[in-house]
């Protein structure tokens, strides 16, 4: 079961090397920089522009971890769309880190043994006769379509284009759906998930447009083609109009 947890796993290390990247060893610097830690904990310090700079282009976020990393990356890219939960960066990070492990965006838990390769696939087990298999479904329906249609876009215009497929406001209805069912499951509830689902399926555009904005970036820096540029202009205008 995917939580919202990347921030806990944060250790000592990733500490310190949120101070060394944010003070420079400058020592004025330092000494404002220790007294946020102190008196307010790492969040805010993970908030800072000039971090996710500094893990982009500075030689020493070569030492920064994969959680680290990921959760600095997602948090801004939703913080510049007006999205400032903590929990839903936290739970979009925790997304990445799992599904970036060799199949695990293919299967429901870790040791399932069942292999899911589309949307729709993943969509016929949500009314499971087995309560937990249909609760795992539903939050994997929701977490699959996240990133398949964050990270990957551009092959999925590719494949709309060229083949007919489903377009990313497929994925953002299949996506919002899926964590919509699993809010409403009673096992939601019993874990304490089913205000983070409720969140996910509210926010999922602003999801999808975060994780867009990390690929283009970051991923796949330079890919120049038509769709990309139209989509980067619609989702523009839709995010103009929200705000």
């Amino acid at each position: 079961m995917m939580l919202a947890n990347v921030r806990a796993r944060l250790g000592r290390e990733d500490a310190q090397l949120v101070l060394r990247l944010l003070t420079g060893g400058q020592p004025e610097s330092a000494r404002d920089v220790e007294s946020t830690l102190a008196d307010h904990g790492l969040d805010p310090l993970l908030d800072e522009p000039a971090l996710l700079r500094a893990l982009i282009e500075a030689r020493q976020s070569a030492h920064a971890s994969l959680p680290l990393f990921c959760y600095v990356v997602v948090r801004h890219a939703l913080t510049r769309l007006g999205a400032d939960d903590r929990r839903l960066a936290d739970y979009v990070a925790s997304v990445l880190l799992h599904f970036g492990l060799r199949e695990r965006a293919r299967r429901l838990a870790d040791s399932d043994d069942e292999v899911y390769d589309t949307v729709a696939r993943i969509a016929e087990d949500v009314e499971s006769v087995d309560p937990q298999r249909a609760f795992l479904a539903r939050a994997h329906l929701g977490n699959y379509a996240l990133w398949l249609s964050g990270l990957f876009p551009d092959h999925i215009e590719h494949r709309r284009f060229r083949r007919g497929g489903p377009d990313l406001a497929y994925y953002e209805t299949m996506g919002r759906r899926g964590f919509q069912l699993a809010a409403g499951h009673r096992l939601a509830n019993q874990h304490g998930l089913a205000p983070l689902y409720g969140a996910a399926a509210e926010a999922f555009p602003q999801l999808r447009m975060a994780l867009n904005s990390v690929s283009d970036a970051l991923l796949f820096p330079h890919v120049h083609t038509p769709e990309r540029l139209m989509r980067q202009v619609r989702d523009a205008f839709a995010h103009d109009r929200v705000a």
